[in-house]
């Protein structure tokens, strides 16, 4: 079974759950900075992708805090436990 293939009757999470968790784990010991070029690779989605996902996860995640940190030639983003 490859990675990306999931075993019958689980589902692959969604983008939205994917960079979640990854957020989570990487914020679990204090706050992180990132751009989403940066991580895209890491995540498996673009940096478009990553950018519109983040305006969700501002307003919808409970476990982490998302804040819209600096623009300087692309938005920095802030991300710490909540």
């Amino acid at each position: 079974m490859s990675a990306t293939t999931q075993p019958s009757g689980e589902e692959a999470p969604s983008k939205e759950q994917r960079l979640r968790s990854f957020l989570a784990e990487k914020a679990a010991d204090g706050e992180m900075y990132f751009k989403s070029k940066f991580i895209a690779d890491e995540v498996g989605l673009s940096p478009k992708e990553i950018g519109a996902l983040m305006v969700k996860l501002k307003d919808s995640a409970t476990e982490i805090h998302v804040e819209k940190w600096s623009y300087t030639s692309a938005t920095t983003w802030r991300i710490e436990p909540a």
